[in-house]
């Protein structure tokens, strides 16, 4: 694949799983004018993909993201439930329940049909690369690409290499995610969570932790969250944030607190009740908040708009925002 210097549109995509990510994701590679075959290994999914595709495509092209109709991106799409339409396919992305067992079934169905230079990715948010490609029967050929939602509006791109797998198909798919219009990470050395989801989840225990033992409500957590790093993530980093407000600053504060902080291993009970009773969020109404199907919606419809607008502003500020600045200047 390397030798041929693929054109990145010329290269047909396959996506496996055509739930909510799963369309997002086809609707990111269809923007970069890729041939897509979306297989759908649930039935249930056929139903809803292609309007979710191209109502994502309708907003895109209202919001500027892309130019020519969304009929001209749509057309490039073949949504199916026949694994072998993924023969063409030189790159597919994985995107099933996080679920070892269905994942190497899945992988045995799309391995019986790709070539054997084909790249195989999965989009798994915490299970180790170095687990799932022994999954398969071409581990090097194998590797993570880790897509935050919606996938075709967020800068968002993790690309991590397993144990067994092949660097340069991971320095591949790094080049070729900028002509998705990411701003990707390459992560070499496979770990759990890999890079954002440890940060998240260190967040989102210690978030459980504040609410359970009364230091704070939901309320107050997420209106914590909204007005101090979510005013600052979308331009810096912790390490940059720390380095324009003063480093010395967090180097005094770490002593005392990093002891205090929570460092349970156990499933927060929040959580646990929540998922036992059922709840799973604005999906079916029931979460951390009380909602009415209406306000679920509402948040949904308000979340897309949001990523819209977000992108808008974060493209104004890229990552090399200030090195274009200072060459502009000399």
């Amino acid at each position: 694949m390397h030798e041929k210097k693929n054109i990145p549109a010329d290269i047909t995509v396959g996506v496996v799983g055509l739930g909510l990510m799963g369309c997002s994701i086809t609707t990111c590679l269809l923007m970069a004018n890729h041939k897509v075959v979306a297989v759908a290994p649930i039935s249930g999914d056929m139903k809803h993909a292609a309007d979710r595709v191209h109502h994502h495509l309708e907003k895109s092209k209202s919001e500027g993201l892309i130019n020519l109709l969304p009929e001209h991106y749509f057309n490039h799409l073949t949504i199916t439930e026949d694994y072998s339409k993924l023969a063409i396919c030189q790159l597919v992305i994985e995107c099933t329940l996080e679920d070892e067992d269905i994942k190497k079934q899945v992988y045995s169905k799309i391995e019986k049909v790709i070539s054997p230079d084909a790249i195989l990715t999965s989009n798994t948010s915490a299970i180790p690369i170095s687990i799932l490609q022994n999954l398969t029967t071409i581990p090097e050929r194998f590797l993570g690409l880790h897509w935050a939602e919606p996938s075709h509006t967020t800068r968002f791109l993790e690309i991590i290499c397993g144990e067994k797998s092949n660097v340069e198909k991971g320095e591949f798919l790094y080049e070729l995610s900028h002509h998705w219009g990411k701003e990707p990470t390459l992560v070499r050395k496979d770990i759990r969570g890999f890079i954002t989801n440890r940060l998240m989840y260190a967040m989102y225990r210690e978030a459980c932790y504040l609410v359970e033992n009364g230091y704070a409500t939901v309320e107050d957590v997420d209106r914590a969250c909204r007005n101090n790093p979510g005013y600052w993530m979308t331009l810096v980093g912790v390490f940059r944030w720390m380095d324009l407000t003063g480093v010395d600053a967090y180097h005094r504060v770490m002593k005392d607190l990093l002891p205090d902080l929570n460092n349970s291993t156990e499933i927060p009970k929040l959580i646990d009740d929540i998922v036992k009773a059922g709840g799973k969020g604005v999906s079916n109404a029931k979460g951390f908040y009380d909602y009415t199907p209406e306000e679920a919606h509402l948040w949904e419809e308000t979340f897309r708009a949001f990523s819209y607008e977000i992108r808008k502003l974060a493209l104004k500020y890229p990552a090399d925002v200030v090195s274009k600045k200072l060459s502009s200047n000399q």
